[in-house]
């Protein structure tokens, strides 16, 4: 059999089983809730699963490794940091989201979240809050559609366009029909499948190279020289602040990725979080360690100081079609397409939800009918998937710089809201929106100055702590009047006792008072 039939053969039966989860979740969809959150009744598994994989995207099979294998194991510092966040963010973020949207007039998304915690005075919070997801959620998008166009390139030789096109059409195909539901469980097989090939793929190597032993000789031996290989096997060889600094932040992101924290609103109940947590991080140290010891053996078994690989983000899918059978190969690469198609799903159906619930929602304070809001919800699907497509033809950054840029902009915009709107009753809709707009604009101008210095440090730092800084500031300069505080109060507290005592029934009928028109309070109307 040679290479490309059994490569080809593995990518069709994957294409295909993904296509009839698709399908099986479109069966399962009834209403627009369900589409986009599968009736807050997601279990525990799927979810921890699918938040890991459409986390780690094409960055974990692709950017991770080729960052390490280009530049040394001090680049792994970024996935320590990951790690150290997803473990905080499952542990104080998850159960105290879940309880809180639920009696927060059943917010299904962050922004319209926003607006229900602060008593429906942030309806103009919740349309920034849709447009910022938009913007850098078609970055995000893109950064996936271009690691699956140099997944066919360096895999089948195929032309990087028709390459990205064949993903996006099929990742489109499965979250338009199946939605929220398709999507988690696509997303669980997913994340195992790239925690499999995470696990062969350095096993592998490493018989063939002939030991651990042998390994670690060979790559402590690669030099700058001729590899582009700066620091072997020391984590702390060429360690500055700066880098440090970067990894933290990179971890503080978490918070405000709509798409994965998401997940955490899908849940059964805030209990399940616990569980959640335990599967989640065992998948993210198996992967994340799968895949900095892929760039070691990798280093080892090209020697890059005499056979450089054309493109470092290329070596788990070089190692998988130098060592293994083509169906075999074909297979295990399909990991690189889970991880990307897993990512890009996520994000096409947050960003959905964006454009329908929170902007046009928002504009126009009209409420769909359940029909409606899921033919909706596929159209922006569609939509958001041919901006990110043009925007993906001619790529000019690596996949970790896009993804780096996006990943700032979600956790330095949402992130520090969404901390102080589950843990501090103070916060407005005018703290909120002063920080979110901090938060994005530092990260667009920080990050496009090239000065050296202190502007070497990621953007997401600097961005995060001012966008927490001016919402706390402008929050107390402009409390509510004490009957909205009142009532935000209640519901605050509210939410903290369902999150250590789940009440189905209360969650269920709870429901706050909102401002009218004219800024008095009147009862819970339609969600806009």
């Amino acid at each position: 059999m040679s290479q490309l039939t059994g490569q080809t053969i593995a990518l069709v039966a994957y294409f295909i089983a993904m296509i009839l989860i698709g399908w099986w979740g479109y069966r399962k969809t009834k209403d627009y809730d369900d589409y986009m959150l599968a009736g807050r009744n997601l279990h525990p598994i799927p979810a921890a699963l699918s938040a890991g994989a459409s986390d780690m995207s094409g960055w974990l099979l692709m950017g991770l490794p080729g960052a390490i294998y280009a530049a040394g194991l001090v680049e792994g510092w970024i996935a320590v940091g990951l790690t150290i966040g997803q473990y905080l963010n499952w542990k104080f973020i998850a159960p105290r989201l879940r309880a809180y949207t639920e009696i927060a007039r059943n917010s299904i998304t962050i922004p319209s979240f926003f607006n229900a915690r602060l008593q429906g005075t942030g309806r103009g919070l919740t349309i920034v809050a849709g447009i910022i997801t938009l913007i850098f959620f078609i970055f995000y998008i893109s950064a996936q559609l271009v690691a699956s166009g140099k997944y066919f390139e360096s895999a089948f030789g195929w032309d990087y366009i028709w390459g990205m096109l064949l993903v996006a059409v099929i990742v489109v195909l499965y979250t338009f029909a199946g939605g929220f539901i398709a999507v988690a469980w696509t997303d669980m097989a997913q994340g195992l499948l790239m925690m499999a090939a995470l696990i062969i793929v350095p096993i592998a190597t490493t018989i063939n190279v002939g030991s651990v032993g042998d390994v670690s000789d060979i790559v402590g031996s690669q030099t700058l020289e001729g590899s582009g290989l700066a620091n072997g096997l020391d984590p702390f060889a060429g360690l500055t602040i700066m880098a440090v600094l970067g990894a933290i932040g990179w971890g503080m992101g978490y918070v405000g990725q709509p798409h994965i924290i998401v997940r955490f609103m899908a849940l059964r109940n805030p209990q399940d979080a616990i569980y959640g947590r335990r599967i989640g991080i065992s998948w993210m140290i198996i992967s994340v360690g799968g895949a900095v010891l892929t760039a070691i053996v990798g280093i080892a078994y090209f020697r890059p100081d005499a056979n450089p690989l054309a493109d470092p983000e290329t070596v788990f899918i070089a190692l998988t079609t130098a060592l293994f059978h083509p169906l075999i190969g074909g297979l295990i690469l399909a990991a690189v397409l889970a991880a990307i198609m897993s990512t890009i799903s996520s994000q096409l159906l947050v960003s959905s939800s964006a454009l329908v619930e929170d902007v046009y929602s928002g504009i126009t304070r009209k409420k769909m009918s359940q029909k409606s809001g899921v033919m909706a919800g596929r159209f922006a699907v569609l939509l958001t998937a041919i901006v990110a497509a043009l925007i993906s033809i001619s790529p000019n950054d690596t996949i970790l710089d896009l993804v780096g840029f996006a990943w700032a902009g979600f956790g330095s915009s949402f992130g520090p809201i969404v901390i102080l709107a589950l843990f501090w009753k103070g916060l407005t809709s005018r703290g909120a929106m002063a920080g979110m707009i901090t938060g994005a604009v530092i990260v667009f101008v920080w990050g496009n100055i090239d000065a050296g210095g202190i502007f070497d440090l990621y953007e997401m730092v600097p961005a995060f702590f001012a966008a927490l800084l001016v919402t706390w500031l402008v929050s107390k300069k402009t409390a509510y009047p004490a009957e909205i505080q009142a009532e935000i109060d209640k519901e605050f507290d509210q939410a903290v006792r369902l999150t250590d005592v789940w009440d189905v029934d209360e969650a269920k009928t709870a429901s706050g008072r909102h401002l009218d028109a004219d800024g008095n309070l009147r009862d819970p109307g339609p969600t806009a």
